[in-house]
């Protein structure tokens, strides 16, 4: 039996996914993936992987949350302050 964190990691290999599918597929609350996304991205530095952070787009402008450090859905557009946004996609890969 895999850990939570090595069951994230696995699924992230296949595909990108957001914080709702993580939390789906690995029987976890969707506001937990956030904190394991961060010690996940930590271990993947020691082993040649990295996480790559699909970023959230807002669908009213467009606007890309690029320079987001967070991993969790932003809940407002800074600019035009739509509440309609993609949440950001997570996917593993190698370095």
């Amino acid at each position: 039996m895999s850990t939570v964190r090595q069951a994230l990691t696995d699924a992230l290999r296949d595909r990108a996914l957001d914080a709702h599918e993580l939390s789906y597929l690995v029987s976890i609350r969707e506001k937990d993936v956030a904190e394991h996304l961060e010690h996940i991205e930590r271990s993947l530095a020691r082993t040649g992987e990295r996480l790559v952070v699909e970023p959230a787009v807002c669908q009213e402008c467009g606007f890309g949350f690029k320079k987001r450090e967070k991993k969790t859905r932003p809940s407002r557009c800074p600019k035009c302050q739509s509440e309609r946004i993609t949440a950001p996609r997570f996917r593993v890969e190698a370095r």
